[in-house]
């Protein structure tokens, strides 16, 4: 059995942040229906095509083990449609900006009347305030959030990662408040709402970066480059590769680095281990030396220390390193590129990576449930073609007759 099996979901979501969320309850064995617009769909099945008039790898990777049903909710058919939509499932999710389906007639209080026990979730930009009405989309949630600010070196502008921590990563949290709201359900008997906004989910995802504006205000911080020799200001300073939990590590070069944009790996020198590290770099005389046998002796020098560390990984492939560097406990990672994600057999074993079959595209890679249930299979599904699915969730779920569907289509409302 699959963990959410028997949960219906409204999918109104679209792009990114909201098929996230609907994509991971999909993926534990909810009955997902992607509503969408007649002839058009969601945007992205549009966008970034790598194939003429194919479906794009931006759909089909957040899409998957859903259902599509092609609805007009302009027209008044199509809202009747809609209403029934409501009233079988238990949850409704949306990413819309905001007011938008207030605008369609389905306020929050609407829905619940028509059904009481239905979860209404959304994920928004922004919460309560002077940014409430404003839209959002991953950039600009990084920038808001406080990633961006803290994102890259002091000597250079603010950066944005490449890891969709906006939108993504709110499609998790939205996930979890569903779950959650359903769980209470069982108890309460009612439904209610779940809101996620973007800027709080990134904030959420910087916690360290608010905890070291906080400890500015006693002093420097002292695991940050900019010490001793650099000035800190009022706000928590761009820290480029340093660690953000107090254990110096950095990302040094490794060989054949001239050639490979990724010939790189990050080593921490954690107090516990550097004797392990000064050894097997050959420089076990720092060990006696009180210059640099003590962290608090290093940490002054840190630039230094790491210079000679990546004198010593440049003579070592970043595998080679890893493999001296683990089993003496000294924390290391090398830095790898999707292509050798992509290609990794081990993350293909555990689901990580799946091949998936499209009809019209073939066969592609996409990332796979991150969350392992031992008891509840995840296996992953192609995403759906546009409206796939309208006649039979008209029949099945909600329960028209052929006849009923063919003048609906007629009347464009599918």
């Amino acid at each position: 059995m699959k963990a959410l099996e028997g949960v219906r979901i409204l999918d109104m979501t679209h792009v990114q942040s909201g098929p996230t969320c609907t994509q991971l309850l999909a993926w534990f064995g909810a009955d997902v229906i992607k509503v969408e617009r007649p002839g058009v769909g969601d945007a992205t099945r549009g966008q970034l095509r790598d194939i003429p008039d194919v479906d794009s790898l931006y759909f089909t990777m957040l899409n998957h083990n859903k259902r599509s049903i092609t609805l007009n909710t302009k027209s008044d058919k199509g809202k009747e449609i809609f209403s029934k939509l409501i009233e079988t499932c238990d949850v409704l999710a949306e990413n819309f900006a905001p007011g938008a389906l207030d605008r369609m007639g389905f306020s929050w209080e609407r829905i619940q009347e028509i059904n009481p026990r239905i979860v209404y979730a959304s994920v928004k930009g922004f919460g309560p305030g002077p940014y409430a009405d404003c839209k959002v989309y991953e950039n600009v949630a990084q920038c808001t959030g406080g990633s961006a600010s803290t994102t890259g070196f002091d000597d250079g502008p603010p950066l944005v990662t490449g890891a969709q921590i906006g939108d993504s990563g709110t499609g998790l949290n939205l996930a979890l408040g569903i779950v959650t709201a359903l769980f209470q359900r069982e108890k309460t008997g009612r439904g209610q709402r779940v809101t996620c906004a973007m800027q709080d989910g990134v904030l959420n995802l910087c916690r360290v970066k608010l905890r070291d504006q906080q400890r500015l205000k006693h002093g420097p911080l002292k695991e940050y480059p900019q010490y001793p020799n650099g000035e800190f200001g009022d706000a928590t300073p761009r820290s480029g590769n340093a660690s953000g939990g107090g254990q110096p590590g950095w990302i040094v070069k490794c060989k054949g680095w001239e050639n490979d944009d990724n010939a790189y790996t990050y080593v921490i020198t954690q107090a516990a281990s550097f004797p392990a590290l000064a050894k097997a770099m050959g420089r076990e005389e720092w060990l006696e030396d009180p210059e640099w046998s003590t962290p608090e002796a290093r940490l002054p020098k840190l630039d230094q220390v790491f210079d000679e560390i990546e004198k010593w990984t440049m003579t070592k492939t970043k595998f080679e390193v890893m493999d001296i560097l683990n089993p003496l406990n000294v924390p290391c990672g090398p830095i790898l590129s999707m292509k050798e994600l992509a290609e990794e057999p081990a993350l293909r074993d555990t689901g990580t990576v799946v091949e998936v079959d499209h009809p019209d595209r073939g066969k592609y890679l996409t990332v796979g449930n991150p969350i392992k249930l031992s008891d509840s299979p995840a296996a992953v599904e192609r995403s759906p073609l546009l409206g796939e699915h309208t006649d039979e969730i008209m029949r099945d779920v909600l329960g028209y007759s052929a006849e009923e569907i063919a003048a609906a289509k007629e009347s464009g409302a599918v």
